[in-house]
């Protein structure tokens, strides 16, 4: 895993439709919250997507994106996104090029670790977390982001706040 401080690696995959994109594209839009993890439809997998599915709207409320990476393919992602009705990009990454890149490769080369990395628009990692079995340490700390960004006086005002 990457450390808090180092400057996050480029890449350039295809998404679920089989888009290529480089993570400088993902930047434009804003801070990114990058998560590995290690296959389409298990279980632990399925309920680290949906919970950050549950809590997309306030990802995006303080101006953060959040994009997944496995080795599965774009066929793969785009069944599972459909599926569970995942808001956010999936990357496929079947060489392991990224995985690699972010040192995220699982023991002697098999699978891969489940890490979360916040990536700011200058590309140092800001924050990182590894919990390959306990998915809700992902949650907290997407989770936190979210409210360091809040507090920061980062939310974006919805609909609902603005006068008529």
């Amino acid at each position: 895993m990457l450390n808090a401080g180092s400057v996050a690696p480029e890449f350039i995959l295809p998404d679920e439709a089989g888009v290529e994109v480089s993570l400088s594209q993902l930047l434009q839009a804003g801070p990114l919250v990058l998560y590995f993890y290690p296959a389409d439809f298990t279980p632990g997998c399925t309920k680290e997507a949906c919970s950050i599915r549950d809590m997309h709207d306030d990802i995006m409320a303080v101006g953060l994106q959040v994009v997944g990476i496995s080795p599965q393919d774009a066929e793969s992602h785009k069944r599972f996104r459909e599926q569970h009705k995942l808001p956010f990009r999936l990357l496929s990454d079947t060489e392991k090029v990224a995985i690699k890149m972010y040192d995220v490769d699982g023991p002697f080369g098999v699978g891969v670790r489940r890490v979360t990395y916040l990536i700011n628009q200058g590309k140092k990692i800001q924050a990182a977390v590894q919990a390959d079995i306990l998915v809700g340490r992902h949650t907290d700390f997407i989770q936190k982001a979210i409210m360091l960004r809040e507090t920061a006086g980062m939310r974006k005002p919805d609909d609902r706040d603005e006068s008529p």
